[in-house]
């Protein structure tokens, strides 16, 4: 599992927001890593931990919230340069124009 976290580290913003999601917390009988274990390895890796579910929609909505106040936070502590691209936030309001197809 952190092969691929080591690879986010190497290749992203050192300052980002990482959240580990256990999904598919509705299928208890077919775990493959306990809530114990992915709560254990985001606190020893600074992560954000959520399990969710899809199918029942349980702590989706929640994970995209922790994760954009986290972002937020950092943000207004001036972490991130948001004069900078690589900081990989925009901020303004954009208009967006949806065609009505006709």
């Amino acid at each position: 599992m952190t092969r691929w976290l080591e690879e986010v580290r190497q290749n992203g913003n050192p300052d980002m927001t990482i959240m580990l999601i256990g999904n598919k917390c509705d299928l208890d009988a077919r775990r493959q890593v306990s809530f114990e274990e992915g709560e254990r390895f985001a606190k020893d890796n600074n992560l954000i931990f959520m399990e969710t579910s899809a199918k029942t929609s349980f702590n989706v909505e929640e994970a995209f919230l922790e994760t954009s106040k986290l972002i937020f936070a950092n943000i207004d502590k001036g972490v991130y340069d948001l004069s900078s691209e690589k900081s990989g936030i925009r901020v303004g309001n954009e208009s967006y124009q949806v065609s009505s197809g006709d």
